[in-house]
């Protein structure tokens, strides 16, 4: 039987984690209550914290013998993560907490697949929360008022909450099939050629395509290593450019190590490396004054790569992909890689281009199976994008 796991600090938040059951159950839905506390439960649950802390590499003693909280929040977060990983049972799971609970609860939820029901009633879901959820599809849902006994709101967060998840678990999505899945990276800048180039491929392919926004990257990634993409269209790799320089939307230092792990085959660009990301205008660090700014919204100022910077990110990508052994074609746009990087455009620089474009083909190392190619085309073109499809169509 499939169980919707209601999992909380049952020794702090009993009397919230058994109105949440309750409801819970009242929709008609299996219940597990599971305690993630490090004390005495004040309510009956399912799965006790002891049980759950037995799961941590080093027993549970590992998470429940010390006086330290911060370590065992942080012993039992691992602890939750490998007890969820072994279970076969959950239908969906939905957590409550504050720091320590939202902690230990989401570090279980993101090590489960895309499309399981994953709910997190948090006191810090209205603020920054992408340490909680990464590169997951937790929904994060504010408390509004702190777990520290039942209140008229509260109640009626939690049922609400209780309805949410019922109806995920109680109806789970079917995929049908149909054709594969390959992934294609874009950004509002190179937003008008990667649409061209889904519509070449759209029927044959089912298109995923990933903001490149740092966790766009990693998700994309993230689906290659798990055999979900049949390919990769890396149209858009902005997200080297925050890594190097210093934006906010960077990659991870293991940007395209799924690509060469797994060889998939492999059509990548130059798009967006005119750019890095700031938020808004005072938070650019000092140390880039003076530098050219595009102001893209009140919340968003994009800043223009150098000619230095295009060196070191040409470089650095063209390093990575000599490291893959699958069909790689990577296709440079002469006359610009983005929106902004046009004749009279804001982030029109030839010589930074071609500072990227020269550094990008010296550190590449060609092979049989990848190749390097020039196209005398924006990125935007519809020429390009009919030329990056016919190239994954050559090597899919």
């Amino acid at each position: 039987m499939k169980h919707v796991y209601v999992v909380g600090t049952a020794d702090t938040k009993g009397a919230e984690l058994a109105f949440l059951a309750d409801r819970i159950a009242q929709a008609g839905l299996a219940v597990l209550r599971v305690d993630v506390g490090t004390r005495a439960p004040s309510i009956h649950v399912d799965v006790a914290a002891s049980e759950v802390a037995r799961h941590h590499p080093d027993g549970a003693g590992a998470v429940l013998s010390g006086d330290d909280r911060g370590a065992a929040v942080s012993a039992m977060a691992t602890a939750f993560s490998r007890f969820v990983e072994g279970r076969s049972d959950i239908a969906g799971i939905i957590g409550i907490g504050g720091g320590g609970g939202t902690s230990i609860i989401t570090a279980g939820m993101r090590g489960l697949p895309y499309g399981m029901p994953k709910v997190m009633v948090s006191t810090l879901a209205s603020g920054d929360v992408a340490a909680y959820v990464g590169i997951s599809d937790i929904i994060m849902m504010p408390s509004v008022t702190d777990f520290a006994g039942l209140n008229r709101l509260s109640r009626m967060v939690l049922h609400n909450a209780a309805e949410a998840i019922a109806g995920m678990a109680r109806a789970p999505y079917q995929d049908a099939g149909g054709h594969p899945s390959i992934g294609l990276t874009m950004f509002g800048v190179t937003t008008q050629g990667v649409t061209a180039t889904v519509e070449h491929l759209k029927d044959r392919y089912d298109c995923m395509v990933f903001h490149a926004t740092g966790v766009g990257g990693r998700t994309m990634e993230k689906l290659v290593d798990d055999g979900v993409l049949s390919g990769v269209l890396d149209i858009t790799t902005t997200e080297v450019c925050d890594l190097l320089v210093g934006g906010v939307l960077p990659a991870t230092p293991d940007r395209f190590d799924a690509i060469a792990r797994t060889g998939v085959p492999y059509v990548g660009s130059a798009g967006a490396l005119d750019m890095v990301n700031f938020w808004a205008p005072d938070t650019v660090p000092a140390a880039f004054a003076g530098r050219r700014f595009y102001h893209h919204n009140s919340n968003v100022t994009l800043m223009r790569t150098t000619p230095e910077e295009c060196r070191r990110i040409g470089a650095w990508i063209g390093r990575k992909l000599s490291a893959c052994s699958g069909p790689v074609r990577f296709l440079i746009p002469e006359k610009g890689v983005s929106a902004l990087d046009t004749e009279n455009g804001a982030f029109f620089d030839p010589e930074a281009d071609e500072a990227l474009f020269s550094s990008l083909e010296a550190a590449f190392e060609p092979s049989a199976n990848r190749r390097i190619e020039r196209l005398p085309l924006h990125i935007n073109d519809p020429a390009f994008a009919r030329a990056a499809a016919d190239a994954f169509l050559s090597i899919i």
